[in-house]
């Protein structure tokens, strides 16, 4: 449950359009509820400024179901993430309403289009087979109020394309670098920018890449302040940490 939905609840009691068995109902499973197979954190969202995150991978569809359909009883928004295309019909076919990216695996239910967006993160790739972990960086930063722009296919191969889009850095509070390979764009980046530099190593490679660990060990080791790492294919991570600092940046200078 999210702050806007416990208000709206709050209101409703006081205009008397909610009984007060009907309100203990609704907040009775506060902070956590146990289904079984999960036990569903309804609280976070009020402690850390976003909700839970449904992680689909390696859960079957009956536990999807069952988590869905309650996350959905307690309103706000619903995040679920690596969801891969044939599951998501079957989720949306069960649950009409949800939104599908396909690009970034995931899918939302009750997502606040008209939210107030602020700052901006830039999410760059080394390639185009980086895009759909960069996808998931850019969805979350957005789910999370954060501006977002991209900038797709200007690995160090080609760096003459990076270059010639250096003004995309303008403005940017947080930069996020997907790459795979050996991983050398976010140091090259992290040496142009002033701004804090969140590398994303994908597990995208021939075999010396050893599914991604090659490209960790290269942003691991950057010559260029300023870099910080997120784990293998962990689009979610650097999305979620880049929204932060934007925010933490935003307050900063509103002198909150």
């Amino acid at each position: 449950m999210d702050i806007k939905t416990l208000e709206k609840l709050l209101d409703d009691y006081k205009n008397g359009s909610i009984t007060k068995p009907e309100i203990l109902n609704r907040i009775k499973n506060l902070p956590f509820e146990g289904i079984d197979i999960a036990t569903l954190d309804h609280h976070r969202e009020m402690r850390t400024g976003f909700p839970e995150v449904v992680f689909a991978l390696g859960k079957s569809e009956e536990h999807l179901y069952k988590i869905i359909e309650t996350r959905l009883s307690k309103g706000g928004l619903l995040y679920i993430t690596r969801v891969d295309s044939d599951t998501a019909g079957k989720l949306l076919k069960k649950f009409p309403g949800g939104i599908h990216y396909k690009d970034a695996s995931a899918i939302t239910f009750n997502e606040d289009k008209d939210k107030q967006l602020y700052g901006k993160v830039l999410v760059i790739t080394a390639g185009t087979s980086d895009i759909v972990v960069a996808e998931e960086a850019a969805l979350t930063a957005g789910l999370m109020g954060s501006k977002t722009e991209k900038l797709y296919d200007v690995g160090v191969a080609g760096i003459h394309r990076l270059f010639g889009n250096a003004d995309k850095f303008d403005g940017a509070r947080v930069i996020i670098v997907v790459a795979g390979m050996e991983g050398a764009l976010p140091s090259v980046v992290g040496g142009l920018v002033e701004v804090p530099v969140i590398a994303v190593p994908t597990s995208v490679g021939y075999g010396a890449s050893f599914g991604g660990i090659t490209a960790l060990l290269g942003m691991l080791n950057s010559c260029a302040n300023g870099v910080v790492v997120v784990n293998i294919d962990n689009g979610f991570g650097a999305g979620y940490t880049a929204a932060l600092i934007n925010r933490m940046t935003i307050n900063k200078r509103e002198g909150d």
